[in-house]
């Protein structure tokens, strides 16, 4: 079982801690804070893209396709439609190879099975799109 441990330090400042590897995470808020560290909603659609990602990955390890090096750009809106709610998260997966039609599927497929996507609010627009063959640094 993970333990993590999330302090607030004062100052519209959080940090996040996961014990058993000791890795933190610091978090702040955009609108009273200083908006230098990740913010709850930046995490929110860090977590979507990434269990998205891990999810293909497996896919990817299982069937022998190189996802290494696949970028992924996000963006997210929120509180424009209602408050307070995320209104919008947009994924772009930048896909350093390209892959037949078939793989395309399952992976596409592999990333919509993504249990955080079940997660998100009906009411919250997220978008995807999966461009292949793109070169990017992270």
């Amino acid at each position: 079982m993970f333990r993590l441990n999330l302090t607030y330090d004062g100052d519209q400042h959080a940090t996040a801690l996961n014990e058993p590897h000791h890795n933190i995470v610091s978090i702040d808020c955009p609108y009273t804070g200083k908006g230098e560290e990740f913010s709850p909603v930046s995490l929110l659609s860090i977590s979507l893209a990434s269990c998205m990602l891990l999810s293909m990955g497996a896919l990817a390890q299982r069937d022998g396709l190189d996802l290494k090096g696949t970028v992924v750009d996000i963006a997210f809106a929120g509180m424009e439609k209602r408050f307070p709610h995320v209104d919008s998260i947009s994924l772009v997966f930048n896909i350093p190879h390209e892959f037949a039609e078939p793989e395309r599927m399952k992976l596409e497929r592999a990333a919509g099975l993504c249990p955080i996507m079940e997660s998100i609010d009906a009411g919250t627009e997220v978008t995807t799109e999966f461009r292949y063959g793109v070169a990017r640094a992270a």
